[in-house]
């Protein structure tokens, strides 16, 4: 088995690109691992700002084959051709992939560096794929391994302890055209966890008027769960926005939820200023609303352009990271290496106990068989520390004479007392 990453993200690609590489992300996993025999496993990640999938493939000799059916089958939702889809997506394997999962959980490849929320949606998108039947013990290992890391790097670096977020960067933006935190009136739109995570960072500030307003209809219960209000059923968004000051929008619904023409007409009698948040990848608000008069859009992009630089911490988490990346290769090649090692040993003491036990009762010398014990074990132990050290670093030559002597070694002569 080989793990096999494709990934694009906002350091390389516009969030339009990103965007349509996302269309109905949560059924790729399934389609790939239904219809692809080399593919045993998929865990896709999508967030604001990046599109990830992880295989896991069950030979190194299919991963262009692999790579080919992720293209083909993102490409059938994205309206971009085969080509354009694999020219977009950068591929890993083995240690380059658990690397760069690695430091995604820990915000390192955040659009805001050391972001708190990329380790929770790393986690759901694990929780997905199992829902979905789509993950491997592979996978399950390499997204458990990115979740400890990212705690790890938060713990010793403090990266991530600070609050810094895309939903923080955005408000902290948004801000400086609003009145007071308490005096602000803001409807958000959506009810998901990013919603909930942007209505923390409100209440935070000091926003205690916030209405919720969902495009699905759950808004009410979302509300209440939070001691807030909600939008009614049914009711239309923009007619809502008289008198508000902060729309923050991250439905992820498809398709606009705010059009341009519809704010334009809610505000044809209303001065007042508004500022939009909008943080879904695929858009709630249009973006021609940034044309109104009076009105100021907060995108992604805008948060691209604003987030705050590195500090101190990255460097020192970018070395915790490189370390456990080498020490889960290190577990797993010892995992994928050492059952031929076991079956080494187990050829030569299972076949002693074997020998012992057809030993008739009155033939045989417990002080003599225990003798005879210690010395195979203890012939077995030194290219046994060997092999797995050797796979522990990956010196395969290392490796292979190790298993050589464990193959070398014969069951030992049993003579009865």
């Amino acid at each position: 088995m080989v793990l096999l990453s494709l990934v694009a993200s906002h350091r390389e690609l516009d969030l339009a690109v990103l965007e349509r590489l996302s269309s109905d992300v949560h059924a790729v996993g399934r389609e790939l691992v239904g219809a692809s025999p080399s593919i045993a496993g998929a865990v896709v990640l999508a967030t604001c700002n990046r599109f990830e999938l992880y295989l896991d493939v069950d030979d190194a000799a299919h991963t262009p084959e692999a790579r080919d059916a992720v293209a083909a089958t993102v490409a059938a939702r994205s309206g971009y051709d085969a080509r354009k889809v694999a020219a977009h997506l950068a591929v890993g394997t083995g240690s380059e992939s658990a690397a760069h999962l690695f430091a995604v959980a820990s915000g390192l490849e955040s659009m805001v560096v050391g972001e708190r929320e990329i380790a929770g949606q790393v986690r759901r998108a694990l929780s997905t794929a199992r829902q979905d039947g789509t993950t491997t013990g592979a996978l399950e290992q390499l997204f458990q391994a990115a979740s400890r890391v990212s705690r790890r790097v938060e713990a010793a670096t403090g990266l991530g302890a600070t609050g810094r977020s895309v939903v923080g960067v955005a408000l902290d933006i948004a801000e400086r055209d609003l009145p007071a935190w308490a005096d602000v009136r803001c409807v958000l739109v959506g009810t998901g966890s990013y919603a909930g995570a942007s209505l923390a960072a409100l209440k935070a500030r000091g926003c205690r008027d916030v209405r919720v307003y969902s495009p699905s209809g759950r808004a009410g219960q979302f509300a209440a769960a939070r001691g807030v209000a909600a939008v009614p059923a049914g009711t239309d968004l923009a007619a809502e926005l008289a008198g508000v000051d902060l729309v923050v929008a991250c439905s992820g619904a498809a398709g606009a939820v705010l059009t341009v023409d519809a704010l334009a007409a809610a505000r044809a009698e209303d001065a007042r200023p508004l500022t939009v948040v909008d943080l879904a990848l695929r858009h709630d608000v249009d973006p021609g609303v940034r044309t109104l008069p009076g009105v100021r859009l907060v995108s992604l992009t805008t948060v691209a352009e604003h987030a705050p630089a590195e500090h101190g911490a990255v460097a020192a988490a970018r070395d915790l990271v490189e370390q456990a990346a080498e020490q889960y290769e290190a577990e797993r090649r010892s995992r994928e290496w050492n059952p031929a090692v076991v079956a080494e040993r187990t050829r030569v003491l299972g076949g002693l106990e074997q020998a012992l036990t057809g030993l008739a009762d009155g033939l045989r010398d417990e002080r003599a068989e225990r003798a005879l014990r210690r010395r195979t074990r203890a012939a077995l132990h030194g290219p046994t520390v060997r092999a797995r050290e050797a796979a522990r670093t990956g010196d395969g030559a290392a490796y292979a004479r190790a298993l050589a002597e464990l193959a070398a070694i014969d069951v030992p002569q049993v003579q009865p007392a």
